[in-house]
């Protein structure tokens, strides 16, 4: 008899997905361009040369992915809305036809039983936005709150929980400094204005889905416990100084209302009295994508150069990212440590204390090259193992008096992975891309008793 996590009965399970990774048609129904559309046309930008522009074919094939959630029992799918569907150019006239399809989507998951669980912005900036400046000026993120209202208006009425932003410190340090992810700028720590500018989008788009009537709001932001290379003053220096750039500086001014290093909105040059306010509008909940520690040094120290997600690092910047020993990895070459997750919920109680709203992990997952479908079946024990580690892990904080509500694995269906194309897989379920044909990995099953299981005999939260 499989053991499972013992988690609390009401403990929402959730599978996840982003527009650009799964929908395809992109050039469909009046959507616009979006950066990575322009991004993926850019030779040697994308392994194999590959694009979203079919990706899983979700717009044509939304229902039949539907009916897989249903089956597979879950309280929740977190899907992203791609902004060009909804305003071509970013701004201006709405295309109908964007809304409608997401309409459709949202009522097909409730009448399968199923909450709607909405990101605003999966890193699909408008290309017409982002050829007058994107994320590096201000104007953004005003017809970012008008797109947030826009959207809530419509779909304000069904959709249960709504996060503005996807992983901001994502979007600054790989799309705006490094440039290995669209827009592609490598504009170092010239990028640091899309910090407050993506957060401030963030507080006017809360802003205008409160004033849309909806409900359940918050942010899905990436987090990661960072460990000092060595216990050497430098080592400890570098890895501070890293820890308050990928996490502090994101989640501070949206939970305290300040950054965390004293005066840093000064150096915004658009910055504004009654910014940090407006950054810092109250939230329902928090959520944590959570996929794997940072281990930092030093920089000038690590033999084989420092990258961060397969980037290379820019000369001159007062850390390095060191490769974390001792631990079994994915096929992507990422380090599986659950404990991380339990380390960093325990650090956000412990910073945040009163001022920190209930926890969703709205993303954790692992990458493994799956075989092709045999007799129907794709077996993927590894990925098994990493999502009980990874729960048991969050059932431990759960248990020490951690608010954690849910947990969504990343992802619902094999995708399209930004820069790495098709060959990383994530999802519980296997997709062919040459036709479409969906396959239920071992996991999905696996995930679907786990929640029987736990609706059956979870603890009273």
């Amino acid at each position: 008899m499989t053991e499972f996590p013992v988690l609390p009965r009401d403990f929402t399970f959730g599978v996840a997905s982003a527009a650009y990774q799964v929908e395809g048609a992109v050039n469909e129904d009046g959507r616009g361009r979006s950066v990575w559309d322009t991004f993926c046309d850019k030779p040697g930008a994308i392994a194999g040369g590959e694009s979203g522009a079919v990706a899983c074919d979700h717009y044509h094939h939304y229902r039949e992915d539907v009916e897989l959630l249903k089956v597979l029992g879950v309280d929740s799918y977190r899907f992203s809305i791609s902004w060009p569907r909804i305003l071509p150019t970013g701004a201006g006239a709405v295309n109908a036809a964007g809304l409608d399809f997401y309409d459709r989507l949202v009522d097909e998951l409730l009448d399968a039983g199923i909450e709607p669980t909405a990101t605003l912005f999966h890193w699909d900036t408008p290309q017409s936005l982002e050829d007058r400046g994107g994320w590096t000026g201000r104007e953004i993120t005003e017809h970012f709150a008008a797109y947030a209202g826009i959207v809530g208006e419509r779909l304000g009425d069904r959709v249960a929980r709504w996060m503005p932003l996807n992983e901001p410190n994502v979007v600054t340090m790989l799309g705006y400094a490094i440039g290995n992810h669209a827009p592609g700028r490598s504009l170092g720590f010239e990028a640091l204005p899309v910090v407050h500018h993506l957060l401030l989008g963030h507080g006017l788009a809360t802003q205008a889905l409160r004033a849309a009537g909806c409900r359940e709001i918050g942010i899905a932001s990436n987090h990661a416990p960072v460990w000092p290379a060595s216990p050497e003053p430098q080592d400890v220096e570098a890895a501070q100084f890293y820890d308050n750039l990928w996490n502090w500086m994101f989640a501070d001014p949206v939970l305290l209302g300040r950054y965390p290093v004293e005066g840093t909105e000064q150096g915004f040059p658009t910055y504004r009295d009654g910014d940090l306010p407006t950054i810092a509008q109250p939230l329902d909940w928090f959520g944590i994508n959570y996929y794997n520690p940072a281990r930092i040094g030093a920089p000038g120290l690590a033999p084989d150069g420092s990258q961060l997600d397969g980037a290379e690092l820019p000369p001159g910047l007062p850390f390095e990212a060191r490769r974390i020993e001792g631990y079994e990895r994915t096929d992507f070459d990422w380090p599986i440590v659950p404990d991380g997750l339990a380390q960093i919920v325990r650090t956000f109680r412990d910073r945040y204390a009163a001022q920190l709203p209930p926890l969703y992990v709205t993303e954790s997952g692992c990458s493994f090259h799956d075989d092709d479908p045999v007799d129907g079946r794709v077996r993927d024990p590894r990925r098994i193992a990493y999502h009980d580690a990874h729960l048991r892990a969050l059932a431990d904080e759960i248990r020490d008096g951690a608010d954690v509500r849910g947990y969504f694995a990343w992802s619902a269906t094999d995708n399209f992975e930004w820069a790495a194309g098709y060959a990383e897989r994530f999802g519980l379920v296997h997709v062919d891309y040459r036709t479409q044909v969906r396959t239920p990995k071992d996991s999905y099953h696996w995930y679907r008793d786990l929640i029987a299981h736990t609706r059956a005999n979870g603890t009273q939260s």
